[in-house]
């Protein structure tokens, strides 16, 4: 395969994950407690509209068709979003687990970009790299403003009591039980390094 083709394929991940997240960002805006971070979403989602108009003109200039690739990894990440807006916590300490989720999805998108921009620049088509590079600012601007807000939001969860622990859901002893299973098909790699 041409590195023409990977970008090609790389950017329609980055364009269906720009889409899963026009979706998902409403819902962060509307769970979130803390006003800042609630508007952080909510301008943010305004950004990521700009980003797809952005990435469809990249599709363009390529001649190629946007869709035709699922982004799996978005799809977990925005999972893990959803999972943070069903928890029972409530205050600072649930705005705590957004934020958690919110710069899982900033540093994915940053890492696709630096990807999709190193190979435009490779194959020396640097419009398109200068507007995939506009969408990584934006990106990378966002997780700043995110831990900025996080600050106070962690210092105020700090301070919460904590909860009186609840059966685990179905969901949660899933997860718990993946958690388990990865542990251990880790654990023979694992050992072999610390020898």
């Amino acid at each position: 395969m041409a590195l023409k083709e990977v970008l090609i394929d790389e950017l329609r991940d980055m364009y269906s994950a720009e889409n899963q997240l026009v979706k998902a960002l409403p819902k962060l805006a509307k769970g979130a407690n803390d006003r800042q971070l609630k508007q952080l979403f909510q301008d943010h989602l305004e950004e990521t509209k700009g980003q797809v108009l952005r990435l469809k003109e990249v599709f363009d200039r390529l001649g190629e068709k946007p869709t035709g690739q699922h982004c799996n990894g978005m799809e977990g990440i925005v999972e893990e979003g959803a999972d943070a807006l069903e928890k029972d916590e409530e205050g600072a300490s649930f705005d705590s687990g957004l934020i958690g989720a919110a710069l899982r999805t900033e540093h994915y998108e940053i890492a696709g970009y630096e990807a999709c921009i190193a190979m435009a620049e490779i194959l020396e088509e640097r419009e398109i790299a200068t507007l995939l590079g506009e969408n990584l600012k934006q990106e990378i601007a966002a997780a700043e403003k995110i831990s900025a807000a996080g600050v106070s939001i962690l210092k105020q969860s700090a301070g919460e009591p904590e909860k009186e622990k609840k059966p685990k859901t179905g969901k949660e002893k899933y997860s718990a039980k993946k958690s388990s299973e990865d542990e251990k098909k880790a654990a023979p790699s694992l050992k072999r390094r610390a020898s």
